[in-house]
């Protein structure tokens, strides 16, 4: 009888135990849910300064979970614990662009969680919006002023991707046959009913990545003001026959300022550079200006000169240096992104 009583009180125990530890884990989930609505409240819809960022695999963030700083695989983990990036500035916040229900993030679309890498989604990396944010953020923190960023993108895709139109989206993803991992990626910012991978036939979706920025940007303007815009895309897709790759770039410029009600020429619009080692469609990249010649004082290009290339860690990955940055060139990249847009809004 002892022995019974004894089991029933360390299974009881156990019991007890596992569920203070799921009520700590719930009440953590929500303590971080809850600053950052009070966050929010803290500042005026006027003082909510909101960036949205697109493009490719730099914007996607390479750089797994088990990279180090030194951009080197099976090196220490990139950004939790004494790095740093695990604890961003108290007032830069990320909008959720995709259901995630990956731990330890679990978010969900269209809220807001502080700006904890990856911003874009879980089993990526920092990119250049992660310390555009923080650069940004730790300007402004003594005006009380929130930076929050909205990030949709997806490796290895070409500028159509990001077509205003729903067709202009189908008719480029179903194209991409033996890109799998575009239409594999690119599944988050389509209707949950869509087959997986997107299929290379026709599909029906009411969802797509460009509407998916527009339609969060619109959320986020409920709560804040849209000042500016930043991509970083042009490795892949610079040549199309949909005609000149910086006149698709204004015109995904101009499709945002018209669905957002902002005014074109009001608010700046910056692409990166490549990877200098290869300078990948370097000039495609540099024309981009020369398509807002109507509204000067628009459109920059933010240089990558003297940033370093990804190390990859084993000769089967050795094509992707060329392409991608390592963690100190997304560092440095997004530092010039955000300098660059204090100059223009906060000087």
């Amino acid at each position: 009888m002892a022995k019974k009583r004894f089991y029933a009180s360390m299974v009881l125990a156990i019991g007890l135990a596992v569920g203070l530890g799921r009520c700590a884990s719930a009440e953590k989930q929500k303590d971080t849910a809850s600053s950052v609505e009070k966050q929010k409240e803290a500042v005026s819809k006027e003082d909510f300064h909101i960036y949205l960022a697109f493009g490719q695999s730099n914007m996607v963030g390479y750089l797994g979970p088990d990279i180090g700083k030194d951009g080197n695989s099976g090196a220490d983990t990139a950004w939790v614990g004494e790095n740093g990036y695990d604890t961003p500035p108290a007032n830069f916040v990320v909008m959720a662009a995709a259901n995630d229900d990956n731990l330890p993030y679990g978010r969900k679309k269209g809220q807001w969680y502080p700006a904890v890498p990856p911003l874009n989604r879980s089993g990526n990396g920092v990119n250049p919006a992660d310390f555009f944010g923080r650069t940004i953020a730790e300007a402004v923190a003594d005006k009380e002023i929130k930076v929050g960023v909205i990030v949709v993108a997806v490796d290895g895709v070409q500028i159509n991707m990001f077509s205003p139109d729903l067709d202009g989206f189908k008719n480029y993803i179903t194209s991409r046959v033996d890109q799998v991992w575009e239409r594999q990626q690119g599944h988050a910012y389509v209707d949950a009913s869509v087959e997986f991978p997107i299929p290379t036939s026709d599909f029906d979706t009411v969802d797509y990545p460009y509407k998916r920025l527009v339609d969060l940007a619109k959320k986020a303007q409920q709560e804040g003001v849209i000042k500016g815009i930043i991509m970083h895309q042009g490795e892949s897709g610079v040549q199309d026959e949909t005609g000149p790759y910086n006149e698709y770039v204004r015109r995904v410029y101009d499709s945002l300022c018209k669905d957002l009600g902002l005014e074109a020429g009001k608010v700046p619009f910056l692409a990166g550079e490549p990877v200098r080692e290869d300078s990948l469609n370097i000039d495609a990249i540099r024309s981009i200006p020369e398509a807002f010649a109507d509204i000067p004082n628009t459109a920059f290009v933010i240089s990558s000169e003297g940033l370093t290339g990804w190390e990859p860690g084993s000769q089967e990955d050795w094509g992707n240096r060329r392409i991608h940055f390592s963690l100190a060139g997304y560092e440095e990249l997004g530092k010039r992104y955000g300098q660059k847009m204090l100059e223009l809004l906060y000087r």
